[in-house]
């Protein structure tokens, strides 16, 4: 077994699988692993020091994430599409948002503040206690947005969305690789329940607009990056 691996296994009281897979997520959102780098189970288990089953697993999830693709021997990573994270991310904000304006076009309809105080009890501990820096937060992030457009009560909106986060999760977790970006997320998230539970709708819009718009812009540079640096790898 590696040194290095056996070491972050025991000091983090995690499985293997975990930290070979949070090990090659790195690698790939950082742009080390070229395009085109065909990784295999001998190969890797060779590299770690340990046996093709943590491994395997690992790679599975990787799939899974959308960060490789399997090929007839082995895997290679996917290559990100800017048009298409774009028009997924245009999809999403019109769902999200669609949510706050159908409670602004009909005063029937209405928020369900008991879940949203849950939600909100739960960022604030997330505030007093910030997790650390790590693309997984992204997990927790779509727990709002999809609590936040189940609360406006339209279960359709809630299921297209669901359907788009599984999309964009892969690159929606270059998000939180950025310092401070799980802090400004705890406090945006904490902004726009206020304003709904204030019953400040127009200003609840607004703040999530800005909020996935931004959440945008910080995920198109660093895929850019990523795809920068492993497209310069091939060369």
């Amino acid at each position: 077994m590696s040194t290095r691996v056996a070491t972050l296994a025991d000091a983090a009281g995690r499985p293997l699988r975990e930290v070979v897979y949070t090990t090659l997520r790195g690698e790939l959102m950082n742009g080390d692993i070229r395009f085109g780098e065909r990784l295999t189970e001998p190969k890797l288990a060779a590299r770690f020091g340990i046996s093709r089953t943590p491994i395997r697993e690992a790679l599975t999830v990787l799939c899974s994430d959308g960060l490789l693709q399997r090929e007839e021997y082995g895997f290679t990573p996917v290559r990100p599409s800017i048009p298409l994270i774009r028009d997924l991310y245009e999809l999403r904000l019109t769902l999200e948002l669609g949510g706050i304006q159908r409670a602004i076009d009909n005063s029937v309809v209405r928020h369900d503040h008991a879940l949203l105080e849950k939600e909100r009890a739960g960022w604030l501990a997330l505030r007093a206690d910030p997790p650390v820096q790590e693309p997984g937060f992204v997990v927790r992030d779509e727990e709002f947005h999809v609590t936040l457009l189940t609360a406006a009560g339209n279960a359709e909106l809630v299921r297209s969305l669901k359907a788009v986060n599984s999309r964009i999760r892969h690159v929606r977790m270059y998000d939180f690789m950025v310092n401070n970006r799980i802090e400004t997320t705890i406090s945006e998230h904490l902004s726009i329940l206020d304003a709904v539970l204030a019953e400040d709708l127009s200003l609840a819009y607004h703040l999530l607009h800005t909020h996935v718009g931004g959440s945008l812009d910080v995920v198109l540079d660093r895929v850019t990056r990523a795809i920068t640096a492993m497209s310069l790898a091939t060369e």
